[in-house]
């Protein structure tokens, strides 16, 4: 036998496979179409191009795969799958379809609506690569407008929202409300005097983007702490070490439970966050990318 294997071609991979699936050459031909000896022709060579007994012929009246035949078959099956995609894909391409998707989420945007969506874009767009950003403030802006993401969800800033060449379709608003733990100051008095929350620190979500830099959204309080992490802010907040907004959803089960308290200020109320999503006019994006507003509404 030869110490180099030569190279099978596809249609001998798939013959392989398929006689391996039916469990039998006369049961493989009927599912292919072909002469049973068109089929033992098919697998004979590819025996005798990789060097190897791919079936054991003889103790059984089926053909059993011998120890190669079983490792031919998981390199087989890889093969195959890749070229399937492959095919997926370049099919996508000519009906337009994207190869690759980058989109960028805000922060504030719910985890279960997010999950929803990209669930839903995983289970029609198999073949479609997805890059997921995910930003805060001004940042969802920036990278559509860097083109780095072909599409945002982002919240309404004053500042941005009129910029020129930027497309808007509304998805949504996420209530953001003023908390803090249970034993802060804040939520202890039973009714905030105007003003109060100044005194206190503010926990606030920076910006990271050069498009807000320095712009402040919702800050009372004299005395804040920069955070770039929203998830950072939330364990801060339960901590008790200072108070600040949240989107309602991810802070519902803190609510419930007793962890974090809605607090009452006069100065600092609840409000809501108007979610957009972002895009450039002069590269709209395709097929796939534009189901994911439909998907996330």
């Amino acid at each position: 036998m030869p110490s180099d294997p030569g190279m099978p071609t596809l249609d001998q991979l798939r013959v392989f496979l398929t006689v391996v699936e039916a469990g039998s050459f006369a049961a493989a031909a009927r599912k292919l179409n072909r002469a049973t000896s068109v089929v033992s022709y098919a697998i004979a060579n590819l025996e005798s191009q990789l060097g190897v007994s791919l079936f054991d012929r003889e103790s059984t009246r089926k053909p059993q795969l011998t120890q190669a035949g079983v490792t031919v078959l998981a390199e087989a099956r890889t093969v195959t799958d890749s070229t399937d995609k492959l095919r997926a894909k370049v099919k996508g391409l000519l009906q337009g379809l994207e190869a690759e998707v980058h989109i960028v989420l805000n922060v504030m945007l719910p985890t279960e609506r997010v999950v929803d969506a990209l669930t839903a874009f995983s289970a029609r767009f198999p073949t479609v690569a997805l890059r997921l950003h995910i930003e805060a403030l001004g940042g969802v802006m920036q990278l559509v407008v860097d083109r780095t993401a072909i599409v945002g969800i982002s919240g309404l800033l004053p500042g941005i929202e009129g910029m020129a060449g930027i497309g808007r379709v509304y998805v949504g608003d996420v209530k953001l409300l003023p908390v803090a733990a249970v034993h802060h100051p804040l939520a202890v008095a039973k009714k905030n005097k105007p003003g109060a929350a100044r005194d206190h620190v503010q926990l606030v979500l920076s910006d990271r983007s050069q498009l807000t830099k320095s712009k402040d959204f919702g800050v009372v309080g004299l005395s804040t702490w920069r955070l770039a992490d929203l998830g950072s802010k939330h364990s801060l907040l339960k901590a008790g070490i200072g108070w600040g907004y949240m989107p309602r959803p991810m802070v519902r089960e803190d609510l419930d439970s007793g962890r974090l308290v809605r607090l009452n200020l006069p100065d600092a109320q609840e409000g809501s966050y108007r979610l957009e999503a972002v895009y450039r006019t002069d590269a709209p994006p395709g097929p796939a990318a534009s189901s994911t507003l439909i998907f996330i509404r």
